[in-house]
């Protein structure tokens, strides 16, 4: 050591220290055991001394420390020093602290690798306040787990590696027993009420007992009571900032409702300290080992799911980020929040985590109760879920892709998630489908240029809207290649899916039309394009509304069903049967409007209304016009058939041209039952007509063409004419 400036020769030592006043004096020291080694002599209120090194100069650990002569922090081998401890017999009360501009380094703690554990020191440095960011430049490892308060701290790894080798053992069912958990704390201010009227959907000023307790930029946690039909059945359990003191009684938040909430139910507001400004980044994780479990439910042995581990933890936080986090061999998830509000999850990896069977393990990032977060260019591999949103609102998810991906990447657990938007992702899609325990509700999710091996959306899932979204066959997974998808204000656009798009009903919430636009579907056989009458579990509901279906074509058509849908609108669609043998499309629509498109080696089969049974009838309509085609033949030789002995079916055809491939293929195909038939200004060329037993001219039953060009039909199985029977006069009729 040696000096470069001189002191007041009352302090002289050694070294001559002369002339320079007490404030400005500056000492080097080539480590930390040099440092506490200075003599007695030296040691001035407010001495400097640059620290070369930890253990030698230049090794990384440098940083200029400054004697507090009144300083009785205890000594923590860092930012604190106690000569003291050292030996040097110096002033119990003096300490020499880093001197620093908020910026910390474990390597002023000697820490230099993995090898010396590094929790005493990260406890350190984040336990001083005036510490705002915190750096590795070397790998770590920590044995403890650590839950910290505070705010306005960042910690930065630098792409190094941290391990838990060694690490303490987690509590039971614990995801933020992580490495680094940001937790805030309660003021234990609360209040609780019934709320007088509606909560209407979209509002943002709540009900309180008494406003005079709320300030304008306080932060509350408002929870709505559970429903009745499962205990997490909640629609509003959000934190929120309160912007606007309206009256005695109401108060102003942050957020718009997503759902209404009745008069009558109970709701609590309970007073946060929130962490803020806390973010960790560029971090390598690296987890341990626990053995493989062999059940969803029951423990390998006691403390299984408590020996893993996982890096990071946020609940009660604002504003905190995480970025370039990748990590392998986790239990639980990688990044778990829950109650946060504004945030971003970005540039961060898993692959390969050690458990994802049982529930909540494997995740890339788990997200509870949480509001305006942005979860961008992240991935998965072999993970549970790459992004799970449970209870959360006005989010995004882009530009993430996960490989290995049956157990769903993207998930919503249905606990009246709403506001959600997913922009150029890939992987499995499952919405609102963990249970009734959640709610099975989510409304408003939005999915654009999307690819996946299965879309889940067939719960009480309102107003989902796909965009360009593509679904393949995987090898292995016997549900993909499908969309599943409730028709409640559902929108899809330029969307394909390689098996089959499936449509049922669990909701009937929304004011949005059913549209399915400009979409391709592929077919196999026994696939159902809506779930059936006779399928009520939930989720599996018939369609008992409207659905348009328009620039659309459905490939390979073999033995499919339509088992319900009331309304089934079909404009410039079309259905291409697999084969000429092929094509038989089974139809309980209660009314089947085709304007354009049509059929090629296809046929509709009128199976009676879906809902035939609880009603009593099996009435349908069909209407047909706008230059629909059918052309080919298919394995019900007609392009429209009805069979049923109890049909009774309003048949109406206008501008279409129907071409049978061959002789024994008929245009219509009405085999008993009850019908009213009607055709103007239609063309059918080649086949036949087949209506033997078609009950007309009897209780207002009728077939009536007219205006029609037949070119080459077999009319050998029409009616003899008579009042309610007319299909001869008009018509131009020629081989």
């Amino acid at each position: 050591m040696f000096p470069n400036n001189e002191g007041t020769k009352e302090h002289m030592d050694d070294l001559q220290l002369q002339g320079v006043p007490q404030g400005r004096r500056l000492l080097q020291a080539a480590s930390v055991k040099e440092l506490l080694a200075l003599s007695a002599n030296l040691l001035q209120d407010g001495l400097l001394v640059q620290v070369g090194g930890y253990f030698e100069s230049g090794d990384g650990g440098a940083k200029l420390v400054r004697w507090a002569a009144d300083s009785r922090k205890p000594d923590n081998g860092g930012t604190v020093h106690d000569p003291a401890s050292a030996g040097a017999g110096a002033d119990a009360n003096g300490r020499w602290e880093a001197v620093h501009n908020g910026v910390a380094d474990f390597r002023w703690f000697g820490i230099f690798g993995a090898a010396v554990p590094a929790d005493d020191a990260m406890d350190a440095m984040a336990d001083d306040l005036t510490i705002r960011r915190i750096e590795a430049h070397t790998d770590l490892n920590f044995v403890r787990r650590h839950t910290f308060h505070r705010s306005n701290l960042e910690f930065d790894f630098h792409g190094h590696t941290v391990t838990t080798e060694g690490i303490a053992l987690n509590t039971r069912d614990n995801p933020f027993g992580a490495v680094i958990f940001f937790q805030g704390t309660e003021t234990g201010d609360t209040q609780t009420l019934r709320l007088s009227t509606d909560l209407a959907e979209l509002a943002d000023v709540l009900e309180v007992a008494d406003s005079s307790a709320f300030q304008v930029e306080d932060w509350w946690i408002a929870r709505i009571a559970n429903r009745p039909e499962g205990k997490a059945q909640r629609e509003l359990d959000y934190l929120l900032k309160v912007t606007e003191i309206v009256d005695a009684t109401h108060v102003r938040v942050n957020y718009k409702l997503g759902w209404t909430i009745e008069a009558g139910r109970e709701i609590t507001y309970k007073k946060m300290n929130p962490v803020e400004r806390c973010s960790v980044r560029n971090m390598k994780f690296k987890g341990v080992p626990v053995p493989p479990s062999t059940s969803t439910s029951v423990r390998p042995f006691e403390t299984w799911d408590q020996i893993g581990s996982n890096p990071i933890a946020y609940e009660f936080a604002v504003s905190c980020d995480v970025s370039g986090i990748h990590a392998i061999h986790v239990f639980w998830p990688v990044i778990q929040r829950r109650y946060c509000t504004y945030f971003v999850t970005e540039r961060c990896e898993l692959i390969n985590p050690v458990e994802r069977d049982w529930g909540g393990t494997g995740y890339l990032t788990q997200q509870l109760n949480v509001l305006y977060g942005h979860i961008r260019d992240c991935n998965a591999s072999n993970a549970r879920h790459l992004n799970d949103f449970t209870c959360a609102a006005y989010c995004m998810v882009e530009n993430c892709h996960s490989d290995g991906d049956d157990y769903g990447p993207f998930v919503t657990h249905g606990q009246f998630e709403h506001d959600l938007t997913f922009v150029g992702n890939s992987g499995l899609l499952s919405f609102a489908n963990s249970g009734t325990h959640w709610g099975d509700s989510a409304k408003r999710i939005k999915v654009q240029k999307h690819t996946a091996c299965w879309v889940v959306a067939h719960k009480k899932l309102t107003d989902l809207t796909l965009e360009d979204v593509h679904v393949f066959v995987k090898e292995g997974n016997p549900y993909s290649g499908a969309i599943w998808a409730n028709a409640d204000g559902l929108q899809m656009k330029g969307c394909t899916a390689q098996k089959t798009v499936t449509l049922s009903q669990s909701s009937a919430r929304s004011v949005r039309r059913n549209v399915l636009d400009n979409c391709t579907f592929g077919t196999v056989n026994d696939i159902e394009i809506a779930r059936p009458a006779a399928n009520t579990d939930v989720g599996y509901r018939p369609v008992a509304s409207e659905v348009v279906m328009q620039n659309c074509r459905f490939n390979a058509v073999d033995r499919v069903s339509i088992g319900s849908i009331d309304r089934l609108v079909l404009i410039n669609s079309w259905f291409e049967g697999a084969s000429q043998e092929a094509g038989s499309l089974q139809v309980k629509s209660k009314e089947i409007f085709m304007q354009g498109g049509g059929l090629r080696n296809c046929g509709i089969v009128l199976a009676g209304a879906w809902d035939a049974e609880a009603a009593g009838k099996r009435q349908q309509s069909v209407t047909i016009g706008g230059g629909a085609q059918f052309s080919g033949t298919n394995a019900e030789k007609a392009f429209l058939k009805s069979a049923e002995p109890d049909n009774k079916v309003t048949w109406s055809f206008g501008d279409v041209t129907s071409t049978a491939g061959d002789e024994d293929t008929a245009h219509f195909h009405i085999a008993g039952g009850k019908h009213r038939v009607k055709a103007v200004g239609s063309r059918f060329i080649g086949g036949k007509y087949e209506v033997a037993g078609g009950g007309f001219g009897e209780d207002g039953r009728y077939l009536f063409m007219a205006s029609c060009i037949e070119e080459s039909v077999d009319r050998s199985s029409l009616p003899k004419e008579s009042g309610m029977i007319k299909h001869s006069e008009g018509n131009l009729t020629f081989k």
